[in-house]
């Protein structure tokens, strides 16, 4: 029998008929396919003092792609985690590859000029396209392809909203789309609950864990060291060096990174003042009949709603599995309390899933900032990008070639997510506490909405 386990709620219970399959367990499915690397495999060598040319915090895309660019180009390059390398978002995203904004072209216009607001989406395409460009170039195998995604509306004044924006776009930045109306959603997912909707045909999907080993390996190759299970307490400043104190000990170097996104430590406090860590939730079914996959998703594509506080589908790339993400922000440490209402939303959007089982549930750490925009930058010399607001493989992709094209001072160094100003709040110290109530807010928001 299998049992589940939850510090908060205890025993869930015996194996459920209808909702566990024999093989569930809380861990994220792209772990099968991309287990974690052990330190053998990282090659971590047996100390961290001394120093480098480039130390980077945060072993995940980011900083992984910018070591691959330093240590190709000559630097010696120590990545140092506080997990082991991969176990963060890296290996946790749902693989979703596009060039979504929280604040759309119009907002930024208003707020900061039309010209910034289109560098800002032109910058965002590039990232996208910049994902496969860099995977077909590194040879990476993870299942990347340009599947488009199907946004659907969850009420008719949602639509309005949705079509509007994304025209504006269109005519801003010359994005494609194309309207699904209310009758015509069958066409692209087997669910009443929408009011119609947009496909957008080029954004696409990947096997997150596949292309994150995909990366290990290259930064491996190029000679990065890796260092898992290494805490940062500490950056240290002097004129021309810094040092990085960790629990492993010091390592000094000229340029430092820092690449920590939702993980961000409260011992760098003046980043983890301005990045919200939140949890996302996402549930993997049991194997599946193709043919059953094929009538409730039938084009395959990357699913999301309109809503704030969204709900996404996808289809595994390598297995007939679906996989679905929902409740971001709800304050609960493991995903297995949230297993059956995670699937009972499922089945309410796909009623076709009904008894369906879980294989995998997971959990893991996102990261928001207050006005909703990502930011790459320097402060007291110490780089950072941060806060994708769950444009994490295009960004991270794409910062990740930027910071190291500012620390080797060639190609491409700017970015329209360069910002003055970094923006907190008073009082916030990095603990997350009101997200819960961020997402009650939305939630309401986006009633409110509907009931336009």
């Amino acid at each position: 029998m299998l049992h589940i386990m939850s510090q908060d709620t205890g025993k869930i219970g015996a194996l459920q008929t209808g909702l566990f399959a024999n093989d569930y367990r809380e861990e994220p499915y792209w772990w099968s396919a991309a287990p974690l690397p052990s330190a053998d495999e990282n090659n971590e060598p047996a100390g961290l003092g001394g120093r480098a040319d480039v130390v980077i915090v945060g072993g995940g895309i980011t900083g992984l792609v910018a070591a691959i660019y330093l240590a190709r180009a000559g630097c010696d390059v120590a990545v140092v985690d506080a997990q082991r390398i991969g176990e963060g978002a890296a290996r946790r995203n749902a693989g979703f590859v596009g060039r979504t904004l929280k604040r759309s072209v119009e907002w930024l216009a208003q707020k900061s000029g039309r010209e910034h607001a289109l560098k800002v989406y032109r910058e965002l395409d590039a990232a996208m396209r910049g994902v496969q460009a860099f995977v077909e170039r590194e040879g990476i195998e993870c299942h990347y392809q340009t599947c488009g995604r199907f946004i659907a509306a969850n009420s008719t004044a949602h639509f309005r909203a949705l079509i509007a924006e994304l025209e504006q776009t269109r005519q801003a930045v010359g994005f494609d789309y194309s309207v699904v109306e209310k009758h015509d959603v069958h066409a692209e997912i087997a669910s009443d609950s929408y009011h119609g909707g947009a496909v957008i045909p080029d954004l696409g999907s990947i096997h997150p864990g596949l292309y994150h080993a995909g990366l290990v390996r290259k930064a491996l190759d190029a000679g990065v060291r890796l260092y898992p299970l290494t805490n940062v307490v500490g950056i240290d400043h002097t004129a021309n060096e810094k040092t990085v104190r960790t629990s492993r000990g010091d390592i000094a170097a000229p340029h430092v990174i820092v690449a920590t996104n939702g993980y961000t430590s409260r011992d760098l406090r003046w980043l983890a003042r301005r990045v919200i860590p939140f949890r996302g939730f996402v549930i993997a079914t049991e194997l599946l009949p193709p043919e059953t996959i094929d009538k409730v998703i039938p084009r395959r594509r990357t699913y999301l709603d309109t809503r704030m506080n969204i709900d996404f589908i996808r289809t595994a790339p390598d297995s007939s599995r679906i996989l679905f993400g929902g409740m971001t922000g709800t304050a609960s440490p493991t995903a297995t309390p949230l297993a059956g209402a995670l699937r009972d939303r499922l089945v309410r959007i796909l009623p076709d899933l009904k008894g369906v089982r879980l294989s995998r549930a997971w959990t893991g750490h996102c990261a928001g900032t207050f006005d909703f925009m990502p930011h790459i930058g320097t402060k007291d010399g110490v780089h950072f990008a941060l806060g994708y607001n769950f444009a994490g493989i295009p960004l991270g992709t794409h910062f990740g070639e930027k910071l190291a094209a500012r620390i080797l001072q060639r190609g491409d160094m700017s970015s329209a997510f360069d910002v003055e100003k970094f923006p907190t709040v008073p009082f916030f110290n990095g603990s997350p506490w009101f997200v819960p109530l961020a997402m009650r807010y939305f939630d309401w928001h986006d009633d409110r909405i509907a009931k336009g």
